[in-house]
């Protein structure tokens, strides 16, 4: 039989080895390769938040709105958004539209997208009333600035991170809020949005196109243009800006560009191995060929989770999260690509 003291050397020394593993683990998100002396491969998450779904209701033609209670919540400021962590595992951003003063619930909605994959479908047919999420946030890409005065230009969807923005400016604002959509019943918040004040709607099987030239007639020098919506959207009211007035985009989804679609190398300096990027594939793709575990989750360059420290290489950047100083020295690899034939990441 071990002695006493025996056992208790040995349970001693097992807790110190979990102890140390975990401390190991921890400053390095590739474990067992080597620890960055500023580990970047992957963004900290913000605290995670289990709310309860307290309504799951249709508010417009393949849209759902969500509410998520819970107590003493983070507040947030317009242009807000959650990421939503499904049951799937599946990780998916969505903009805040509720009540900002309201720190025991956030609102949330998401349009059915058919040929997604598979997201909006789990939000639309996967949760019901009475089951507990995780949630992540809020963050805020996409701020209301102070301005002279205001454009607000939405397409379908793309209301939900305007519309506190509406809410919130004071009726001495001057500001003009342009909504459109395929048609009104796909259009969520219509009857909200039609009670206020220098609002156009457009429904494209009724009104055609919205005249962007119009809305933008006669603006005040420094106007804030804010738009959400599909990519033709933002191409269309990014071509039509007048000079004096400034952009602010958010988008459904990353960037496209003509720039580095060609096949291209990646070095993975720390694992000592080179995979070819396809023209039509990602970096991300071809790197969990050989590095399984590397970390990814929207896949759309929102979240950050696939972050990583670029040593060599120009980058083209097609994210929506990382600042210009981070840009100097990672890249999501999910959706950015190379300007060149050759990068170096430190993996």
């Amino acid at each position: 039989m071990p002695r006493p003291l025996t056992v208790v050397a040995v349970a001693g020394a097992a807790l110190l080895v979990r102890r140390a593993m975990r401390r190991r683990i921890g400053a390095s998100p590739l474990w067992p390769l080597p620890a960055l002396e500023e580990p970047i491969s992957g963004r900290p998450r913000s605290r995670a938040l289990r709310l309860r779904v307290t309504r799951h209701e249709r508010v417009a033609d393949g849209v759902v709105q969500l509410r998520l209670e819970g107590r003493d919540l983070p507040r947030w400021e317009p242009g807000a958004h959650l990421d939503l962590v499904l049951p799937s595992g599946l990780v998916r951003q969505y903009s805040l539209c509720g009540d900002p003063a309201d720190t025991s619930s956030y609102t949330v909605a998401t349009r059915l997208a058919e040929d997604g994959r598979g997201g909006s479908r789990e939000v639309h047919e996967g949760l019901r009333e009475g089951l507990t999420v995780e949630v992540r946030g809020p963050r805020n890409r996409f701020p209301l600035i102070d301005a002279p005065a205001y454009v607000f230009v939405a397409g379908g969807i793309g209301i939900t991170p305007i519309l506190p923005m509406v809410r919130g400016l004071g009726e001495d604002v001057e500001r003009r809020l342009l909504y459109g959509g395929r048609s009104r019943a796909s259009m969520p918040f219509l009857d909200e949005i039609e009670k206020l004040d220098r609002v156009t709607v457009v429904a494209e099987d009724e009104d055609g196109l919205p005249d962007l030239d119009a809305l933008f007639a006669d603006l005040p020098d420094g106007t804030a243009v804010y738009c959400c919506g599909p990519e033709g959207l933002l191409t269309a009211v990014a071509s039509r800006l007048p000079k004096g007035a400034t952009l602010h985009l958010e988008r459904f989804a990353p960037r496209t560009s003509t720039d580095g679609n060609g096949a291209f190398e990646v070095e993975l300096r720390r694992s000592g191995r080179t995979v070819t990027v396809p023209a039509d594939s990602s970096v991300l793709a071809a790197v969990r060929a050989v590095l399984p575990d590397t970390a990814y989750s929207c896949e759309q360059g929102f979240c950050g989770t696939c972050q990583q420290r670029v040593l060599a290489g120009e980058i083209e950047h097609r994210d929506e999260l990382l600042t210009d100083a981070e840009r100097d020295r990672s890249m999501l690899i999910c959706v950015s690509r190379t300007r060149g034939e050759r990068i170096v990441l430190d993996m």
